[in-house]
């Protein structure tokens, strides 16, 4: 019987563990990804949709989200399985998930309104089956060990195999977007094999350790005494402020990241797909990075520093001077000088914007223990759901302020200055307060030297 409790874990049980682990994020990682970058121009620029009827399909989504995660999380609670109450619904739904994922790069047919009634059908599906993988996948690793470097060293793993797949997947769509719809189907096709196939590697890798791992010992609840026990946990709802405010930032700067690039800073589409690269490959050394320092001097001291970095980048963001549209990126001095700058200023956010994938994650396992039943699914799913409501309004926010501002979805229109103001202040400031926001959430959180335990 292997168990990550146990101090005398060998090495090989222990690479194992981490390994495993990191594999179960990297199809979801993938086609997150995507998501955050290319859907919002994909329902704008290739299936048609005004932008606030995207941003609606989106918020649409989360609202369905804010549904089916805890329903997910209380079933996965209390499932009785010889494989543990969570690696059965993650290996039962990749193949399913997978196939809905290419559903969802297809363009229907009709107007506006049908298109938009068979994306939201697809998306709920989709969404529903993406639960039923993450979030059980997501308990794991408070369940696996109860050791606080452990589970910082496992969210690492999962978030590094996380965007190594969000870096392929930047890459897989900079290669197949530019031929429009036929190319998104492909990309799809790709991030469905490719999450069913990991998902599947990761339950088998996962299954000794699961199976003897940390167990819900609360009992049925209804979502009034849900909503008891989370206000009553004061750990949970600072982490909760935590994870709501910084993915918030980030999703809002995901989706006009494309637009930001090649409508305000002038670059040519065929590099706005490739430029994004840098942020991947950044935000992948900060995984590592605010690893130690978490390890060194503690996970708050680690998110201090990181998002002070974000921060950084997103007000140089506000201030970029863009390139010359008539010459070509390196034609010149000055837009070989304002290239840099973008590139730099693009990996300090990345650099610091890991701490979003990273801190919230490795703080909510001390949340989970401070409650006596240590219900971890059901802890999830309303961190889940929160962040997901919170993105939806953040984004159908966006959608609805770009369409007001007069922006139109070709990328070959002259925008006007309003729509040039919203979208730097959507890549700036608005997310420099949303981080900075987060910062104060997190006063007073109770480290004492936690980092430092084995």
């Amino acid at each position: 019987m292997i168990t990550a409790e146990e101090p005398s874990l060998g090495k090989a049980a222990r690479r194992r563990l981490l390994w495993s682990y990191g594999l179960g994020d990297i199809g979801t990682g993938m086609a997150a990804t995507q998501l955050g970058f290319y859907l919002f121009v994909f329902y704008t620029g290739v299936a048609g949709l005004p932008a606030w009827m995207a941003g609606l399909v989106l918020m649409v989504l989360k609202v369905w989200d804010g549904i089916n995660d805890p329903l997910v999380g209380w079933l996965s609670d209390h499932t009785k399985h010889p494989w543990g109450p969570r690696l059965p619904w993650m290996a039962t739904s990749a193949i399913p998930l997978g196939l809905a994922l290419v559903a969802m790069w297809w363009v229907p047919p009709g107007g506006d309104w049908q298109k938009f009634a068979i994306l939201v059908a697809i998306q709920l599906v989709a969404m529903a089956l993406y639960t039923c993988v993450n979030l059980p996948y997501s308990a794991l690793a408070s369940e696996l060990t109860s050791s606080t470097q452990l589970r910082t060293q496992l969210n690492a793993s999962r978030f590094t195999g996380s965007i190594l797949a969000g870096l392929a997947g930047l890459v897989l769509g900079a290669l197949l977007v530019g031929q429009g719809a036929e190319g998104y189907l492909r990309m799809g096709w790709v991030s469905g094999l490719t999450l069913t196939v990991f998902t599947l590697l990761c339950c088998w890798g996962l299954a000794p350790f699961a199976r003897n791992c940390q167990r819900p010992t609360g009992h049925p609840e209804p979502i009034r005494r849900q909503l008891q026990r989370i206000s009553a946990n004061p750990r949970f709802l600072k982490v909760l402020g935590l994870y709501l405010l910084l993915w918030c930032a980030l999703q809002l700067m995901q989706p006009v990241s494309l637009i930001f690039l090649a409508v305000v800073m002038q670059l040519p589409e065929s590099w706005s797909t490739w430029i994004l690269i840098p942020f991947q490959l950044s935000a992948l050394a900060g995984l590592q990075l605010w690893s130690r320092v978490a390890g060194r001097h503690g996970r708050v001291c680690a998110l201090r520093w990181g998002t002070g970095l974000w921060i950084a980048g997103c007000l140089g963001a506000s201030l970029l001077v863009p390139l010359d549209g008539s010459t070509a990126p390196l034609g010149s001095f000055s837009n070989g000088i304002s290239l840099g700058l973008l590139v730099l200023t693009i990996m300090v956010t990345g650099l610091g914007a890991s701490t979003a994938y990273l801190i919230p994650w490795a703080l909510l396992p001390d949340a989970i223990d401070a409650d006596p039943d240590k219900p971890a699914g059901l802890y999830t799913a309303w961190m889940v759901v929160t962040q997901k409501l919170g993105i939806g309004v953040a984004v159908f926010a966006l959608g609805n302020g770009l369409s007001l501002s007069g922006y139109q979805a070709s990328l070959e229109l002259a925008q006007p200055t309003t729509a040039l103001t919203t979208i730097r202040l959507c890549m700036g400031l608005i997310p420099a307060v949303l981080i900075a926001a987060g910062l104060l959430v997190m006063r007073r959180w109770p480290e004492k030297g936690l980092h430092r335990q084995p």
